[in-house]
């Protein structure tokens, strides 16, 4: 049955796309769909195909590895790159799901600066390359506030800037912001929470206004909180509160101090039918210009340092989109980068603690 399916499915392909293209082959692109893969899509996809001929078959997903693994024991795997979180890509690479990726092969900068030195600090991984930087922000109504908050201590300060706050419902990132709001550098952060002396100064900070909380778990509910009146200001997504602005006209403001900046990079699944494709499509979709490119569909900071330069204004011609990376210089100035490492060790006992907390 599976012969005759393959054949069946190849036979289709083929009458669709033609000899000439089947001739070139084929690349099964996995990520995480809507406005996201559209993004890669317009950046990446099209361009890629119009260069090489390859034929791209987009599939989303709903991220984590456990599909990747079946695919890679069954010794049946589908899919030849997919696009993961950081955590995915570190434990994919510790588990030998995937293959190594020698960052040489990466196109360098166009000023010639070779990609290991263009790609942020922390980007680029044994097994994966980095795409694009997303962030937890927090943001407020500007027409709400004429004078709206600045700093992270701002979000915690409930006389100067009265009203409900909105958080997500898990101790990553909120016992982060808590300690920057104490006024730990964001450099010494992980340092700090590192320490059981630093865990109780991040939640005695968040007893200062956990009273005022109303805590969120989906990342949809933030700008409608907002949207709403129900919060004064509220931790959220970047893309969220951006697409918010540019698609709804909403007038949300995001305060970049204290950003949690956080990565999604491609991999390869070890035994990808269609490796030397993948690979050529990884280098192609991470240089500098196609990185650049991304950012006209999504408010998500190119991996490299020299896209940002090249990026321009949103798809509608009307948004300069600069500013609206976590990746801008101005908003890297206090940014912190998700320690995956930090939370891998320690998530489980953070969450008892912080849910007896929230109990409490």
């Amino acid at each position: 049955m599976k012969i005759g399916l393959k054949t069946a499915i190849a036979a289709a392909v083929a009458a669709t796309l033609g000899t000439a293209a089947m001739a070139e082959g084929s690349l099964t692109v996995v990520s995480w769909g809507g406005a996201y893969t559209k993004s890669q899509v317009e950046a990446y996809h099209k361009p890629f195909i119009a260069k090489t001929g390859v034929q791209i078959k987009s599939e989303d997903y709903n991220g984590g590895i456990a599909e990747i693994k079946a695919q890679v024991e069954a010794g049946n795997v589908t899919w030849d790159i997919v696009d993961v979180e950081l955590s995915d890509a570190v434990r994919a690479c510790d588990e030998g799901l995937v293959y190594p990726i020698d960052h040489s092969i990466l196109p360098p900068a166009p000023d010639g600066t070779a990609a290991t030195d263009d790609f942020l600090p922390g980007t680029l991984h044994e097994c994966a390359v980095a795409n694009i930087v997303w962030s937890t922000i927090y943001a407020y109504d500007s027409s709400k506030m004429a004078d709206g908050p600045k700093t992270m201590a701002d979000f915690f300060d409930l006389e100067k800037f009265p009203g409900k706050r909105g958080m997500r419902k898990s101790p990553k990132a909120n016992l982060e912001f808590a300690l920057i709001a104490d006024g730990v550098d964001p450099a010494d952060v992980y340092e700090v929470l590192g320490t059981p002396e630093g865990v109780d100064r991040a939640f005695a900070k968040l007893d200062t206004i956990k009273d005022q909380v109303v805590w969120w778990e989906a990342g949809a509910q933030p700008p409608q909180l907002l949207a709403d009146g129900e919060v004064a200001m509220t931790t959220a997504y970047n893309g969220r509160i951006f697409n918010a602005v540019a698609a709804e006209g909403k007038p949300f403001e995001i305060v970049w101090d204290g950003q949690i900046w956080d990565l999604d990079l491609w991999i390869i699944p070890k035994g990808a039918p269609n490796k030397d494709a993948a690979l050529e499509f990884l280098k192609f979709s991470t240089d500098t210009q196609r990185l650049a490119d991304q950012a006209k569909w999504i408010a998500y900071g190119p991996a490299r340092q020299s896209s940002a330069p090249l990026v321009g204004k949103y798809n509608d011609g009307k948004i300069d989109m600069g500013p609206q990376m976590p990746t801008a210089e101005e908003n890297l100035k206090r940014a912190v980068q998700n320690d995956f490492e930090f939370w891998a060790d320690n998530q489980d006992q953070l969450n008892e603690r912080f849910n007896a907390w929230l109990a409490g």
